[in-house]
């Protein structure tokens, strides 16, 4: 089967502080379907910068003119990777692109090696030192997130951040920040003020969604009886790269991609819809209802970093004396990694530390300029409806001008 990116180019150049930079705007859909493809990575090749498409495929992808003779990389699990010179793309101003599925994706599996889904993930996890950075590194980030009550978003957050990590080594805490995060620039809305805002974390949010890289934190179960039903299913191709495709389906979804040439892992998919208590407030019982998390990785220089980390999770509120319920809240998450500094000349100083209470209340004034020319997850029709649920409030131009 064969999708097909349409391509409908914009390509703009302006100037900045960073310098001169071409935008590149585009939209990937299903040839035969016509649907979107979601989350499709896009980067030049061998360049340490890139960016993702959205919920219905579109993405706006600046990056320096200088660039303009690399090659541009399209990337989707289970396809072969889409390489053309990026001037014969922004010559061709519209265009079709085939992603063709990997012919190394078989219909049924055929095992070639006696290895388990067991076997895969431990070898994976014993390699994490060697494949993942052994020294310091920094990334630029967009950071957002969104606080929804029932069916309407009540706030929304968006950050341009910098995470500096001296390297993947396993900490002696798998529940405490290693990381050291530093804030750029922010966007935010006066949704945050919402009486309902408080039925959320007002922890540090990013600090916590860093905490969620399984990977980077190992964060994985230790007992036998895990790797003993893990199930391989059949091999798969992501980043032109053959990968293992790992399985468990107990108690909560898991999916693990696995680099078959040096068993790095690409990426996990987690579901949890486990109902259970949590806290009360109010009057109120809150019970946890779900969540959903993927982990992305790409390779640079040999080594794998992070792409991007989703998680959505689901809480609702019941009346302390009747069980009724009351309301249901819904916290969405989204980290995007646009560029990665493998030998970084800056550090993020333990002064520059983003503190560790919200990022509503440390935000800096809105620097429309930045954001224009910021690599961030092109704003879709449901961000429309979002924006119109915010700016119930008043417009955001205006509340962003507060700032």
């Amino acid at each position: 089967m064969r999708f097909v990116v349409a391509l409908m180019f914009v390509v703009a150049l302006f100037n900045s502080g960073y310098g001169q930079n071409i935008t590149l705007s585009s939209k990937a859909v299903d040839k035969e379907t016509k649907e979107p493809l979601p989350f499709a990575s896009v980067g030049i090749k061998g360049k340490p910068i890139g960016t993702i498409t959205n919920l219905q495929g579109d993405f706006d992808f600046h990056f320096p003119e200088n660039y303009r003779n690399e090659i541009l990389v399209i990337t989707m699990l289970g396809y072969q990777n889409f390489e053309a010179p990026v001037w014969s793309v922004l010559d061709a101003r519209q265009a079709e692109i085939l992603l063709e599925k990997s012919t190394t994706v078989l219909s049924t599996l055929v095992v070639s090696d006696s290895l388990t889904g067991g076997d895969v993930l431990r070898i994976a996890l014993s390699r994490i030192d060697q494949n993942y950075p052994s020294q310091p590194f920094l990334l630029d980030g967009f950071y957002r997130d969104l606080k929804k009550i029932g069916d309407t978003y009540v706030s929304l957050l968006e950050a341009a951040i910098k995470i500096y990590d001296e390297d993947y080594r396993a900490p002696r805490n798998k529940f405490k920040l290693r990381e050291r995060v530093a804030l750029r620039e922010v966007r935010r809305s006066l949704g945050y003020e919402n009486k309902f805002t408080s039925y959320f974390d007002e922890d540090n949010l990013l600090e916590d969604l860093l905490l969620h890289n399984n990977i980077r934190y190992r964060q994985f179960p230790e007992e036998e009886v895990f790797y003993s039903v893990l199930k391989r299913e059949k091999d798969s191709h992501y980043d032109n790269q053959e990968v293992f495709v790992v399985t468990h389906h107990q108690d909560y979804d898991l999916t693990v991609y696995v680099s078959k040439k040096n068993f790095g892992i690409l990426r996990v998919e987690y579901e949890n819809n486990e109902i259970h208590s949590m806290n009360h407030k109010r009057g109120l019982n809150s019970k946890f209802v779900g969540l959903k998390k993927v982990i992305d990785y790409k390779t640079y220089n040999e080594k794998i970093y992070l792409n991007y980390i989703s998680l959505t999770s689901k809480i609702n509120w019941y009346d302390d004396k009747t069980d009724k319920l009351k309301f249901e809240t819904q916290l969405e998450q989204q980290l995007l990694i646009n560029q990665v500094y493998p030998e970084p000349e800056e550090r993020v100083g333990v002064t520059e530390k983003m503190r560790s209470y919200g990022l509503q209340y440390q935000d800096l004034r809105y620097n429309k300029t930045f954001w224009e020319s910021y690599n961030m997850i092109k704003e879709s029709p449901l961000d429309k409806k979002i924006i119109a649920d915010l700016e119930r409030s008043g417009e955001l131009e205006r509340q962003f001008e507060k700032n």
